[in-house]
């Protein structure tokens, strides 16, 4: 069948694609815009994780935390507010709401597109064709984009013990909670429930919260969380998690032991390809992972793997690229291909996190100690950022004489600031060209540009 040709058999399409999340609909979205016609697997529900598990839903739960903690503080502000109670089955309704809401929206725009929408178990049973609810469905190309699940180690889930997935649904507010896992997700439900007045004590085996930021971002979110009243335990595995009818317990390979109402066990995601057909097909993987080239190509037939089921950082506008990358790929468009450092990223603690690029110590590591420059920016001088109340840092990385090839903030709000950190990174800004752009007060976009103008040598208010 050519592109843009009608179907000559109702199952036959040009692109198939298994999975609906964000890789998977994206490349959907972006394959019918160039003239091919899509059908798109999904078992559960279009928008995957992000949208119903994940992204959007914890987000809502993050912004009531904000609004309760904001009001905690108001009096400091000259505005005295009373909180009388957390109705978690209320907030649990308003992340319900957004998320029906963005549903129906992503539901309405398959649609629109003509987007042939399979509802049920795909599963992958030859080059060129994928299985779904007893019938066989044909494609010239196969996007694979089946997503992740949350890792358990073992740890049976039920009840007191639970990932993110239950935890969004739970319609009571502990008294204490054990998150185990420091990583992204882990810090974002210990910020959200700590703010809902639950004692939380976070597990992390590695040596620092969010081991994967720049070591002055660390720094500032443990003193933050310390002050918060958010203990922290580091540097040990668990052994074993166990449960009864008044709580969870978690012992750590040390002996020590931790006991709490619930256990959040946020130790990371998997991806999801069991089961699913691709080893039969002969698809690459690797502990679970499908391995692709640079590309996206598996190697076999016309088969792309996109998303988290491809190793690297697993985020949802890393799948959307991968998802339009993919689709221009098959139209023979020559896309540009983002490697994971040059991908932003936020995390969603009180203080928000953004970073994209290199971390100081892995800039050191590829260039050489003595061929980086580096230079942080205190929030503190910054004015909307004292408006706040926040403190906080911007610090970029450079190369000697060269661009800017890491940004790194910690603060309130900073999220909104990735868009130019991403900008800044990957069109290889150099730190006197930016120096010379016109950053609007008082913002505290303000902030990157003065970090721009010290790292020139010409700083204006250090």
């Amino acid at each position: 069948m050519s592109k843009g040709a009608s179907s000559v058999a109702e199952n036959e399409f040009d692109i198939l694609v298994l999975g609906g999340g964000s890789a998977g609909y994206a490349a959907a979205l972006r394959a019918v815009q160039l003239g091919y016609t899509v059908a798109l697997f999904e078992k559960s529900k279009v928008g995957g994780t992000c949208l119903h598990w994940g992204c959007i839903p914890t987000k809502a739960y993050l912004h009531s935390a904000e609004l309760l903690a904001d009001a905690k503080e108001s009096e400091k502000y000259g505005v005295k507010l009373s909180v009388d109670s957390v109705d978690m089955g209320a907030v649990r309704d308003y992340k319900n709401g957004i998320v029906a809401g963005k549903f129906k929206g992503l539901q309405g725009l398959l649609k629109s597109k003509k987007i042939t929408v399979v509802d049920g178990f795909g599963k992958l049973t030859g080059e060129n064709t994928i299985e779904a609810n007893g019938t066989t469905y044909t494609g010239k190309h196969i996007v694979l984009a089946s997503g992740s699940v949350s890792k358990t180690m073992g740890i049976e889930i039920r009840d007191r013990i639970m990932t993110s997935t239950e935890a969004l649904e739970i319609d009571w507010t502990p008294k204490s909670a054990i998150v185990l896992g420091g990583g992204v997700i882990g810090c974002e439900f210990a910020s959200m429930w700590n703010s809902f007045g639950v004692e939380v004590t976070v597990i992390e085996g590695l040596d620092h919260l969010v081991p994967n930021e720049d070591p002055a971002i660390i720094k500032i979110l443990e003193k933050e969380f310390k002050k918060k009243g958010i203990k922290s335990n580091l540097g040990t595995f668990f052994e074993k998690v166990e449960q009864d009818e008044n709580g969870a317990k978690v012992t750590l390979a040390d002996g020590k032991v931790f006991e709490a109402d619930v256990v959040l066990v946020a130790v990371g995601r998997g991806p999801n390809t069991a089961e699913m057909g691709y080893e039969e097909v002969g698809i690459p993987m690797d502990r679970g992972f499908v391995t692709p080239n640079d590309r996206l190509h598996t190697g076999v037939g016309n088969i792309y793997a996109i998303g988290d089921i491809v190793p690297g950082v697993q985020l949802a506008h890393r799948g959307y690229q991968q998802g339009r990358f993919v689709a221009e790929e098959i139209a023979g468009l020559n896309p540009v291909t983002v490697e994971d450092v040059n991908i932003p990223k936020v995390t969603f603690t009180e203080p928000e996190i953004s970073s994209v690029g290199y971390t100081q110590p892995k800039a050191e590591e590829k260039f050489g100690k003595e061929n980086v420059q580096t230079f942080e920016y205190n929030l503190l001088g910054n004015g909307k950022s004292s408006i706040l109340g926040t403190g906080g840092i911007v610090k970029l990385v450079r190369e000697k004489d060269g661009p800017i090839i890491g940004f790194h903030a910690i603060g309130k709000r900073i999220s909104e600031q990735i868009g130019e950190g991403q900008l800044i990174v990957n069109w290889e800004a150099y730190p006197e060209d930016l120096a010379a752009f016109i950053h609007a007060h008082p913002t505290q976009n303000e902030a990157i540009g003065e970090a721009a103008m010290a790292l020139a040598g010409t700083p204006l208010h250090g």
